[in-house]
């Protein structure tokens, strides 16, 4: 009965130590390294995909990213480039995100091509829990909004500079 007793106390403090403790952060390069696995794997639907601009990018820092215009707006069916830098504070903070392709959408500077993080929901609100996948779809979903779907749009092929 002894060890009942004993066992108990190590589980109650072990369940307390835990609380104390609070959640694991995973670090910046393990999230990152993640990513890429997945990225690699390829991710649902094909609508958009990403991976390493640099595959000897030991920093994990500099990424390219791939987005399939959606239907029933005037990028459908594009291939859209971008480019996508995770800081040393991901995921803790977003990335920044630059179309390469040229697209007129609300939210896209356009002399540069950068996403404004405060036009699209998935930026302004970032936490890390997000990914890049994530931020891709929301991306997309984004070019439908009824404040870009109708916009026209630069011909297919031309990039930002």
């Amino acid at each position: 009965r002894m060890g009942d007793v004993d066992h108990q106390r190590v589980c109650s403090c072990d369940r307390a130590a835990r609380k104390m403790a609070g959640p694991v952060i995973v670090p910046r390069n393990f999230v990152l390294l993640d990513e890429l696995e997945k990225g690699e794997k390829g991710i649902g639907d094909g609508s958009v995909s990403y991976g390493l601009a640099d595959g000897t990018d030991m920093t994990l820092t500099n990424w390219n990213g791939m987005i399939v215009g959606p239907g029933g707006c005037g990028l459908e069916g594009r291939i859209l480039s971008l480019v996508i830098s995770c800081g040393n504070e991901y995921p803790d903070k977003p990335p920044s995100v630059r179309f390469v392709s040229r697209v007129n959408l609300s939210f896209v500077d356009q002399r540069t091509g950068a996403v404004d993080p405060r036009g699209v929901g998935i930026i302004a609100q970032w936490n890390r829990q997000y990914n890049l996948e994530q931020l891709l779809q929301a991306l997309r979903r984004e070019m439908c909004s009824s404040s870009n779907r109708r916009q026209p749009q630069p011909p297919d092929g031309t990039s930002f500079t």
